[in-house]
């Protein structure tokens, strides 16, 4: 079964769901996101393997991955970008649209070689609280 994502849906962010660090992310999206815009799927999951199907650009890429507008954002831009769509304060957060893209992306590589060291590494990609549950995708 597959599971097409529709732009009029809000934004998509894709995870990786083993990531304890990834999960953080994503729950830190989730309790700022005061519209209810967003939209969730773990890279594991038949929602991304979908996608990437029809993005092989992307395949092998363990980064996150936010589908939103109908443009694909990944790695420092992904995040960079879900914290402009939060609003609020995390607009702010375009001052780093300053650094260079590829010094941007050096470091988050850097802190994505070792997040499983660091900040550790689910054997399952945990169930989401069930007020947030309607926001995930398989």
């Amino acid at each position: 079964m597959t599971h097409e994502w529709k732009e009029a849906s809000g934004p998509l962010l894709f995870y990786d769901g083993h990531c304890a660090l990834c999960n953080g992310a994503v729950s830190f999206i989730l309790k700022r996101d005061v519209r209810v815009q967003f939209k969730m799927a773990p890279l594991q999951g038949v929602t991304a393997q979908s996608f990437l199907n029809k993005h092989p650009e992307l395949a092998g890429l363990d980064s996150l991955i936010l589908l939103h507008n109908g443009k694909v954002y990944t790695q420092s831009d992904a995040a960079l970008r879900c914290a402009s769509i939060i609003g609020r304060g995390w607009q702010l957060t375009k001052i780093f649209y300053l650094i260079p893209r590829g010094f941007r992306n050096w470091v988050y590589d850097g802190i994505a070689k070792v997040r499983y060291r660091w900040f550790g590494k689910y054997e399952a990609c945990p169930l989401p609280p069930p007020e947030w549950r309607s926001q995930f995708l398989p």
